[in-house]
């Protein structure tokens, strides 16, 4: 039986196909944090200024969703790829490891609007 970590990375790696640039601006505001001297900073802090940033650039009809389970496999794949930062991010053990799949598909924009629309209305 499949674990949630194996359909979390499964999801990671269409989000990452479908969306190239997030790694991108992920290794950018990561690098900006170090040069500015610090020694750890928060992945979900990196996350949340990347969806500041497409949200600033977008045309403002559509909504840019990365889903906050992400940070943790972008983080740790920052760190593969540049091994003298190891660190930076602080890390944990991933639960998901041990937990069965949840089978669920992984939400849209639309879902979101819709539950918006439904349950906050």
């Amino acid at each position: 039986m499949k674990t949630r970590l194996e359909e979390l990375r499964e999801q990671v790696a269409k989000f990452h196909a479908k969306h190239p640039e997030v790694w991108d601006l992920f290794v950018r505001f990561s690098m900006e944090m170090i040069n500015r001297g610090y020694q750890t900073y928060s992945a979900q802090s990196v996350i949340e200024r990347i969806r500041w940033e497409k949200d600033i650039g977008g045309n403002g009809s559509t909504s840019f969703k990365i889903n906050n389970n992400y940070s943790a496999f972008y983080s740790r794949r920052f760190m593969k790829m540049y091994p003298q930062y190891e660190g930076f991010f602080r890390t944990r053990q991933q639960v998901s490891s041990w937990s069965d799949a949840t089978e669920l598909p992984e939400l849209t924009p639309q879902d979101y609007e819709y539950i918006n629309d439904r349950y906050l209305a």
